[in-house]
């Protein structure tokens, strides 16, 4: 804890070298007390809510970050979570996806209005897909295409609980596909709004057709590794480096372990599953930072922002939420518009959210879901609030 305190403080003084003595005093004092306020809240929220274990970071607007972990990562080695491990960040992957798929419309590769028939057409099973000879690429990462999510499918949570112990990744994307075939369209594309990660699993085969490369290759390339998220890789395997143990209600419906990782240190079932409904594993500073650069416009090359932004209501009765190109949209909230995405996978809980009106980007991460997912109290929600006055108003509930 003073570790990260001192080095709060030091950024800080270096970046206010040019500035008047006094002043330098003063925001050095502010963001050393934000920082331990933030840790605070941090541990209190842990706390409060029983967690095994948390971490959370924020961006400012001029790129400074502080992050804060409390608990453990691994209850049973009694791991800590300040050690740094990462967790999965289930659904906010989709930002990534979004984001990769606006980039290869701005290189002219692709257009996000084109029917999706135009690069998946030759395939036989396409022609049994809802809405298949209307749907587009826009569609598909806004949620208006009309499709079932085989996620909510019981034909696929059956086959969920029986084949989750396999070794290796048992539901590849086209069988992921397979879950909606020759079902009913939702709605007429464009006419309405349903969450659909199988909408997601066809934005992926569409990227791979266009680029001639795995989907994981582009996003690393484009953006891991310009951006610096070390952290963030593919969540395409079962043993993952430094992955904190999630934990899940041990009567979870898909017949799963109350622990995630076995034994051996290996997640108990192939998260390969996810691909780009989400499928990767990172921590709560790389999340922050990823958030701060897709939002502030330093993501890509261009200007994508109005695509990332091009979006459809998700109810009509709620006209200040709506969904984006992997982002959701908040329009008027208590501090001003807020653009993110939440994820969550059984034993794992994840939040990015960026607060534009105050210029703050703030992501957290939890490892369980037990009492929060299900939870009629909105649990994450309260954390998000929680931690934003903290850093806007830099004081600890």
């Amino acid at each position: 804890m003073s570790r990260l305190l001192l080095f709060v403080c030091a950024v800080t003084l270096i970046a206010c070298a040019t500035q008047p003595v006094t002043n330098r005093v003063l925001n050095a004092s502010s963001e050393f007390e934000r920082a331990k306020h933030f840790q605070s809240e941090v541990e209190n929220i842990r706390e409060e809510y029983a967690l095994p274990g948390m971490t959370a970071a924020y961006v400012m607007s001029d790129g400074s970050s502080v992050s804060a972990a409390s608990g453990l990562a691994d209850v049973e080695a009694k791991v800590a979570m300040r050690d740094k491990p990462r967790m999965l960040a289930a659904s906010i992957g989709k930002s990534f996806v979004g984001a990769l798929t606006i980039a290869l419309a701005l290189e002219g590769r692709l257009s996000l209005d084109e029917p999706v028939s135009h690069w998946l057409g030759k395939y036989e099973w396409f022609a049994r897909l809802p809405n298949h000879s209307s749907i587009t690429l826009h569609h598909l990462l806004t949620h208006s295409a009309g499709l079932p999510d085989h996620v909510h499918m019981e034909v696929f949570q059956k086959a969920f609980v029986s084949e989750w112990q396999a070794k290796e990744n048992p539901f590849q994307p086209t069988r992921l596909v397979e879950f909606i075939l020759d079902k009913p369209a939702l709605f007429p594309a464009g006419q309405g709004w349903s969450y659909s990660d199988t909408g997601y699993i066809l934005v992926g085969m569409v990227i791979e057709e266009v680029t001639g490369n795995v989907y994981y290759d582009e996003v690393r390339d484009r953006f891991f590794n310009p951006l610096r998220l070390v952290d963030t890789s593919p969540s395409n395997r079962r043993d993952l480096e430094r992955l904190a143990s999630g934990y899940t209600s041990p009567d979870n419906p898909f017949g799963l372990p109350a622990r995630m990782l076995d034994e051996k240190g290996l997640l108990v079932f192939h998260p390969g599953l996810e691909w780009t409904g989400g499928g990767l594993v990172t921590t709560s500073n790389d999340l922050a930072h990823w958030g701060a650069a897709l939002f502030s416009g330093k993501a890509l090359t261009g200007d994508y922002l109005s695509q990332l932004f091009k979006s459809v209501p998700i109810d009509p009765k709620l006209e200040d939420i709506e969904y984006g190109a992997g982002i959701s949209i908040v329009k008027t909230g208590p501090a001003g518009p807020v653009y993110g995405h939440a994820g969550w996978i059984p034993g794992y809980i994840s939040s990015l959210r960026h607060y534009s009106d105050k210029g703050v980007t703030i992501a957290f991460q939890i490892n369980t879901d037990t009492g929060i997912i299900a939870s009629e109290e909105g649990v994450a929600q309260k954390i998000e609030q929680r931690l934003l006055q903290v850093v806007v108003n830099n004081k600890v509930r």
